[in-house]
């Protein structure tokens, strides 16, 4: 049985098309035209073997086999892109000062600090984990390079918009503590110490539905939050960024819908030097693999 050598440009039309929910951005994303990618594609198809989309809507998502596909995909471009951008950047050195969120602190900072490790293994990251206040004070104060916040109309010279993330109400998993929640109590709600832009979006939305609610807990750190709401004390509302696998999303008629949340990127400079462009990337990638990992375990 002969061996499949993947070409890796067909393989990053592949998993491109994938991340954007469309193969005709994708297209122009790679500067290519749509009659070349559905070659591309099809030429994969045939050394698969087997089907790697389907239709769903107007769009396509992977099969079975393709999302094995794609996670195999994803793994040999980042060694690829790795490996150009080491080769590249073979003298790159330097410091960089990140400022992240909590709700990114674990599984994020993780992969992005591994990937630019890698790559650049001579400069140094000095990362600091902290609320949205407290990092957009860091960056316009010029003591951070790069800082990664949700958007609350606050914005800094040089930022970006990254995507929107859904607010949701979040509860304990266990059904016992869950019940707790009904009824014609105020609703306990759990919280960030203010100012919180979802304590704030919270408040409102309930203030907006008539619903009465009691601060049953507050702490300065997300962990707190979790303890809080695994023990029962109540509700919180953050995106699913980062939510422990003991909570879970409550699905309840009864509470209001709340909005989407931006999340932005903010640089010190306007051109920064190449070690802190190159991080920016590799962030940029990292979120939209997750984003898209998680539109595949919903779908």
């Amino acid at each position: 049985m002969s061996k499949i050598t993947f070409d890796l440009d067909v393989m990053r039309t592949f998993v491109t098309g994938i991340e954007l929910g469309s193969f005709a951005k994708a297209a122009d994303r790679l500067g290519r035209s749509t009659s070349a990618v559905s070659a591309q594609l099809k030429k994969l198809e045939d050394q698969v073997g087997s089907p790697i989309l389907r239709k769903s809507g107007r769009g396509m998502l992977p099969t079975p086999a393709g999302e094995t596909l794609l996670a195999y995909g994803r793994r040999l471009l980042e060694l690829n892109d790795e490996a150009a951008a080491a080769v590249r950047g073979v003298d790159l050195e330097g410091w960089i000062r990140l400022g992240i969120p909590e709700d990114f602190g674990e599984r994020i900072l993780t992969d992005v600090l591994g990937r630019f490790a890698r790559a650049h293994p001579r400069v140094r990251i000095e990362a600091k984990i902290a609320r949205n206040a407290t990092l957009l004070d860091l960056i316009t104060g010029g003591q951070l390079d790069l800082a990664l916040t949700w958007d609350g109309g606050i914005s800094t010279p040089h930022s970006e918009h990254l995507r929107n993330f859904a607010m949701h109400w979040i509860g304990a998993a266990d059904p016992q503590l869950q019940a707790s929640y009904a009824g014609d109590e105020p609703l306990p709600l759990v919280a960030f110490e203010a100012p919180c832009l979802m304590r704030s979006c919270a408040t409102s939305a309930l203030d907006h539905a008539n619903i009465p609610w009691r601060l049953s807990f507050t702490s300065p750190s997300l962990s707190g939050i979790w303890a809080a709401v695994a023990a029962g004390l109540g509700v919180t509302v953050r995106t699913a960024a980062g939510l422990p696998k003991h909570l879970r999303i409550i699905d309840n008629p009864a509470l209001p819908t709340l909005p989407m949340l931006g999340l932005s990127l903010h640089r010190l400079e306007a051109e920064p030097d190449m070690a802190v462009q190159r991080l920016r990337e590799i962030m940029v990638e990292t979120l939209m693999e997750e984003e898209m990992g998680q539109q595949l375990r919903a779908a």
